[in-house]
């Protein structure tokens, strides 16, 4: 149990005594009722298994903040980074700002923020490892790093940044609400510490001493509406109507006075030129998601085509199947889709760990992804093992398989294209996610079959032109919804009210060449592949028209799909000039301060894992924790 000092401070202490019933969202401060078994549990801090003794132990607490008195001192976050021996690139809590006006009326307003500790923690629901729990103690949600396999999805899902992703480590772990301090009527270390008593915090929805205002949103705090946060703010200064960040999200804020709220529009920091940026879009910390929701839709497209052409008796796969492309067409299959599976399992923290990515089915997408997608892979292998030979038992087996395999394929990738629909991060919520998939797995997977049958089949054939101009009306079609969404999606981006705008903007300028290339080289796919279904392909200009379309199609869906990632901002709140700053990261790798740790810079790519000492990992530990782990959840 954490030891008070001898002479502790009294603002250090708690001091909430009578409490409200209900938050501003309608939920019970009071967390378990009295007679619950909750009660009077230890949380085993450090082995102890003693019980705080604050008689709000089962009370939903949480943070006030006032903006008023935060000088930006940062003595916040050393608290907290001291107390927790967070490493210097990564933060439980970070100051930043925005500022408005000019000389002489120049105004600047802080925000400090942690975990937010939310009556809907949208980080819990979406963890795959279920490495977060949260507590009737206080209402907090705790994360275990020694559970979590360094996915990052809580990062991605959480409006307020507050989980943090360890490279190094290669695990997340999050501001704890320094429940050992809380036991022993604490307030947390970042509380204790703050020198302008802009900090304070109790049971949620009491207001502190010498306050009049808890507010739930202040210019730059993204909107409570996605997960109930339990932080509370005071700013009575009045603010200019116009709010800018000082870090490079393109983004400020405009005073809604019907509303009384600030709404964040485009602040066109970067002009309006048009770059190419191809480094930075195609090396991205997210290639490995690039490859694998590729390879993945694109494989499972093309066993689906195969699988219900020879089911419903489709003249054209029933020819392929008798055909020597076949066995080539099913091996290559396996090749792409184990390919996808192996970028996006390297990709984790902890690779070795990757069985854990099944274990909150009933609530993670990410989860259910996980399954879908490898259950599809195990059809897909069992049908590459037994539907090769002509034998009637195992042809039967074989289409057991297969319809596992195609049902799951589907599975896996309405949760892929759900576990992208996350309300932090507007421009990928819209259902122009589900059509730019969709559309891969139609286009990519009648690609791959029409690559394959191309290169072992003639083209005189008589089965083979009906064939190929069945895939390239596929390929017209998938091209097309694609095609229909990107028109879409652009649009509803360009008017949105959100983080959107200025991801439309960036598509638009910082990567507008690339842009324009990935959507010129779709018009010229739809176009082309509308002239093959049409006319076919013959002789020395057919190939050299396949080879064109290959080429084009993979440029167009590596383009579309990077800048898919890249271009996505986060309703984060505003970084500071130095810390979590985009830009600022970007100078510091460009100029070598990101090699040194003072500075809080790190590489986003993962510890380098090498091949061999995950075999290695694996052979001496997993082994044995899968076939426990797998025990555990079967009960």
């Amino acid at each position: 149990m954490f030891e008070p000092r001898p002479d502790e401070p009294l603002y250090a202490f708690l001091r909430d005594q009578i409490t409200e019933e209900q938050n501003r969202y309608g939920q019970n401060v009071e967390l378990t009722n009295t007679d619950s078994e909750l009660r009077c549990k230890s949380l085993n801090i450090n082995g102890d298994a003693g019980i705080g003794e604050n008689p709000n132990r089962y009370k939903q607490h949480g943070f006030y903040f006032n903006s008023d008195n935060c000088i930006g001192c940062h003595a916040c976050e050393s608290a907290c980074s001291e107390k927790n021996d967070v490493p210097a690139h990564i933060a439980f809590r970070s100051v930043g700002f925005v500022e408005g006006g000019t000389y002489p009326d120049y105004q600047r307003t802080n925000i400090s923020m942690a975990c937010n500790h939310c009556d809907d923690p949208v980080c819990l629901k979406g963890c795959p490892t279920r490495a977060y729990t949260k507590f009737a103690e206080y209402g907090a949600v705790l994360q275990d790093p020694d559970i979590c396999f360094g996915c990052g999805y809580c990062t991605w899902v959480c409006p307020y940044n507050a989980p943090q992703l360890d490279p190094v480590k290669g695990e997340v772990s999050k501001c704890n609400m320094c429940v050992d301090r809380l036991e022993v009527n604490l307030k947390p270390a970042c509380v204790a510490a703050c020198l302008g008593n802009a900090l304070d915090f109790g049971v949620i929805e009491n207001i502190p001493e010498n306050r009049i205002q808890a507010k739930t949103e202040i210019p730059g705090f993204p909107s409570p509406d996605i997960t109930h946060p339990n932080i509370r703010f005071q700013q009575t200064r009045t603010t200019h109507r116009e709010m800018t960040r000082t870090d490079a999200v393109p983004l400020k804020y405009h005073r809604d006075d019907g509303q009384g709220k600030f709404k964040p529009v485009v602040d066109e920091k970067q002009g309006r030129g048009q770059h190419w940026n191809c480094r930075k879009l195609l090396t991205s910390h997210e290639s490995a998601h690039v490859i694998f929701t590729l390879c993945t839709q694109a494989t499972v497209g093309a066993f689906a085509m195969l699988m219900l052409g020879n089911w419903f008796d489709v003249d054209a796969i029933i020819m392929l199947k008798k055909s020597s492309a076949f066995v080539p067409l099913i091996l290559l299959t396996v090749a792409v889709s184990t390919l996808g599976l192996f970028k996006l399992n390297m990709h984790l923290g902890k690779p070795h760990r990757f069985y854990r990515g099944f274990n909150n089915l009933k609530l993670s997408p990410v989860s259910r992804e996980i399954a879908g997608v490898s259950l599809f892979y195990t059809g897909l292998l069992g049908y590459a093992g037994f539907g090769l030979f002509d034998i009637a038992l195992l042809n039967a087996i074989a289409n057991v398989f297969a319809f596992v395999g195609v049902l799951s394929g589907a599975i896996g990738l309405y949760y892929m294209y759900k576990l992208y629909r996350i309300p932090a991060r507007p421009f990928w919520n819209h259902w122009q996610t589900g059509t730019a998939f969709l559309g891969a797995m139609l286009s990519l997977g009648a690609l791959l079959i029409a690559a394959v049958s191309v290169c072992i089949l003639p083209l005189a054939n008589a089965g083979t032109q009906p064939l190929l101009q069945l895939l390239a009306i596929i390929m017209a079609v998938g091209l097309a919804i694609e095609g229909f969404g990107h028109i879409a999606h652009a649009q509803d981006m360009q008017l949105a009210e959100n983080e959107g705008a200025a991801s439309y903007y960036q598509q638009v300028t910082e990567y507008g060449k690339s842009y324009i290339l990935r959507n010129g080289l779709l018009a010229f796919n739809l176009a082309l592949v509308i002239v093959v279904a049409v006319m076919g392909l013959s002789g020395f200009i057919g190939y050299v028209t396949g080879l064109i379309v290959v080429l084009s199609m993979l440029v167009m869906a590596a383009f579309g799909r990077s800048l898919f990632f890249v271009l996505v901002i986060p309703t984060t709140m505003p970084g500071a000039f130095f810390w979590k700053n985009k830009g600022f990261v970007e100078h510091a790798r460009a100029t070598g301060l990101a090699d040194a740790p003072q500075h809080g810079v790190a590489y986003e790519r993962h510890h380098p894992f090498k091949v061999d000492e995950l075999i290695e990992t694996i052979k001496a530990h997993s082994v044995k924790d899968m076939v426990e782990h797998v025990k555990g959840l079967l009960g």
